[in-house]
This record gives structure tokens, C-alpha cells and sequence, in this order.
């Protein structure tokens, strides 16, 4: 399953910090209602059973709404729920080796800090790269953000769509305007709002103008 550039719009990586009252698959598919176009799962410290049972619900909501969905580190869940994918980082499982595991039509995330790991990532069988931090984030408080000018040079480094990520939210996304990448992936700018769905509705038409913005 290869990616298309339109799916990485409006990229929503889960976080349970925030669920509250409601559950994460119930926070889902109220951002799925308000327009997400790609789905990360990613648990740092559940046991593998709850993961999995997550893993398969939203697995199974995911496809209902027609959104790619996949697990962040996790080959051995991704493959266990049949997710579309999974998502790595530099200090994860070498890439080959990901994509060796899960085959050649399972898609395969990477994220990227600058053009020599971009570059590396798509000969090694990437599908797309997540590049950031873009800006200061609180979810990875040692991230350094990169310059507009680093976004460019990994865009055009590249031929796989981009994903920006790293402290984006309403206020800066129209930042990224002419930087080339082809969406953005939001953790917090969802999940920690009072009303998932306003929030993801009015970041879908930001991104949406961020993009038809660009030359």
C-alpha cells in the first residue's frame, strides 16, 4: 500500500494524556468526523493486550472512514491489527529492517531531521517522512526546532510526500506556507482540545489553505 501526498493534510498522532471522560478510540472518531486524513497510534506504556485491542479498533474505524492508520515503533502490533503501517524514528528499528519485517505494501514512516536522513530514509524504503520539530513542542521538550529553510532543503531533497510536525497548531500552521511539505501532523492541537471536532474541522481548512497557498 503506497501513500498518496493528499492523505498527509491533516496527520493525527494520538496521545491519551488528554481522553478525560471519553475514551481514545471515542477521541478518534470524533477527529475523524472532523476531518483527519491519516492516523498514528502511538502508546509508550500500555501492555501489549490493551494495545492490541486498541490497535484493532481503531484499525477497524480507521478503515471505515477510508484513513490510512499506523502504529508508531510497534512492528509487532502493526502486524498483529493489520494496520496499514507503521511509523519509526531515528533511534528505532534500522529502516531496511522495518520494511524487510512488514513487506513491500505495508507503508512505512519515517521521521527526519535533516536532508542526509531523508535521503537515507526513502533509499532505505520509506514511503514517507515525518520532518520536525518544526516548532517548539511540549511533547518532545529536547526537540530543536528546525529552520523554514531546513523544511525546504528536506522537501526538496526528496521525492515521498512530507509530513510537518512539532508544536503546530492553529496559530503557526499558515507558517509553513510555501515550505513544500505536503500536510501536518498535530498531537496536542486535537487531542488536548475541549471540542475535538471544531478544533479538527478548523485546522483541516487551515492545512487545507496552507497547501493551496503554496506556488
Amino acid at each position: 500500500m503506497k501513500i498518496d501526498k493528499k492523505c498527509m493534510q491533516l496527520y493525527a498522532v494520538t496521545d491519551r494524556a488528554w481522553t478525560g471522560s471519553q475514551t481514545l478510540v471515542e477521541q478518534v472518531e470524533t477527529a475523524l468526523k472532523g476531518g483527519i486524513t491519516f492516523l498514528q497510534l502511538r502508546e509508550k506504556n500500555l501492555g501489549y493486550d490493551h494495545f492490541l485491542q486498541e490497535a484493532i479498533e481503531l484499525k477497524m474505524l480507521t478503515a471505515f472512514y477510508d484513513v490510512p492508520f499506523v502504529i508508531n515503533d510497534n512492528v509487532e502490533i502493526a502486524q498483529a491489527c493489520d494496520a496499514d503501517g507503521v511509523h519509526v524514528g531515528q533511534e528505532d528499528m534500522p529502516v531496511e529492517k522495518v520494511r524487510e519485517m512488514i513487506g513491500p505494501n505495508k507503508i512505512l514512516g519515517v521521521s527526519a531531521q535533516n536532508v542526509e536522513q531523508a535521503i537515507a530514509a526513502e533509499k532505505a524504503g520509506a514511503d514517507y517522512l515525518g520532518i520536525g520539530s518544526v516548532f517548539p513542542t511540549g511533547t518532545k521538550k529536547d526537540a530543536k526546532p528546525m529552520t523554514f529553510e531546513t523544511v525546504q532543503e528536506i522537501c526538496k531533497s526528496v521525492s515521498i510526500p512530507i509530513v510537518a510536525i512539532g508544536g503546530i497548531n492553529k496559530t503557526n500552521i499558515l507558517e509553513l506556507t510555501g515550505s513544500g511539505v505536503d500536510g501536518v501532523a498535530v498531537v496536542s492541537a486535537i487531542f488536548a482540545q475541549s471540542d475535538i471536532l471544531a478544533a479538527t474541522k478548523e485546522l483541516q481548512e487551515l492545512s487545507a489553505k496552507m497547501l493551496g497557498s503554496e506556488g
